[in-house]
């Protein structure tokens, strides 16, 4: 897995003729809306180091803000993000594949024995319990802004080749961190989730055996609320999940 390889096969996953909207920057997310009313987030990054591609993403086509994902602007790398999961992530494409619904991202997977490495404090968050981890032999947290029992996320370059099963948080995508985190978990079973993540077939066929990514499904309200708080998106879509065929 390579920078050019992962984020190739997201820009080339995207059909729609569709134009950019609006882009909703809020406390916690960032929102794209398209001209034909589907709407995607992604985490909001912050980090503006350096000067944007795009003086705005409003008004281009989908296909062409949503190379916004490559910039190292990372506010900007956010709203491209959030561009290509209001591409993707839609319900009309979840009917064409094969997608299930599912209130976990570890459904169906058994931990008995296993280590386990989650890449963000996903513990409480996309169905992950203290309760389910408990069955693993051992886990370990890697984080940017760790908490107490947390490692940080540096230590990804010692912990990921040990672990069984990988949970990344969808964001790394944002951050530029995936691919590398992929590589390091390539002896794994590694679950995408969060939602940042695209719901994209063709990362599947890259090596990544788990996309646990949401639909929104309340746009107007969802956008409201991520503007007025540091609120979860979760209330305001559906999540699903796509397995690699293995």
């Amino acid at each position: 897995m390579n920078h050019e390889s992962y984020y190739s096969a997201l820009l080339d996953s995207i059909e729609t003729d569709a134009s950019v909207a609006q882009i909703v920057r809020g406390v916690s997310w960032t929102a794209a809306v398209l001209s034909d009313g589907q709407a995607g987030v992604a985490m909001h990054t912050a980090g503006e180091t350096v000067a944007r591609g795009y003086e705005t993403l409003v008004g281009l086509p989908a296909r062409e803000a949503a190379r916004a994902v490559l910039s190292w602007n990372l506010e900007e790398a956010s709203e491209g993000m959030a561009v290509v999961n209001a591409c993707l992530n839609r319900r009309s494409r979840m009917e064409t594949l094969n997608t299930f619904y599912t209130d976990s991202a570890l459904e169906g997977l058994a931990l008995q024995g296993k280590t386990v490495g989650f890449v963000g404090h996903l513990l409480h968050h996309s169905g992950i319990t203290e309760q389910l981890v408990s069955a693993a032999k051992e886990y370990f947290i890697l984080e940017r802004e760790p908490r107490p029992g947390d490692y940080p996320d540096s230590a990804c370059e010692t912990l990921l080749p040990r672990c069984d099963v990988v949970v990344i948080t969808g964001s790394a995508s944002v951050n530029k961190t995936m691919p590398r985190l992929l590589e390091l978990s390539r002896n794994a079973f590694t679950v995408l989730t969060g939602p940042t993540v695209p719901l994209c077939p063709a990362l599947l066929e890259l090596g990544v055996d788990r996309l646990n990514g949401q639909v929104i499904t309340e746009r107007d309200a969802m956008l409201q609320k991520i503007v007025e708080c540091r609120s979860s998106v979760n209330a305001f879509s559906r999540h699903w999940t796509l397995d690699a065929k293995r």
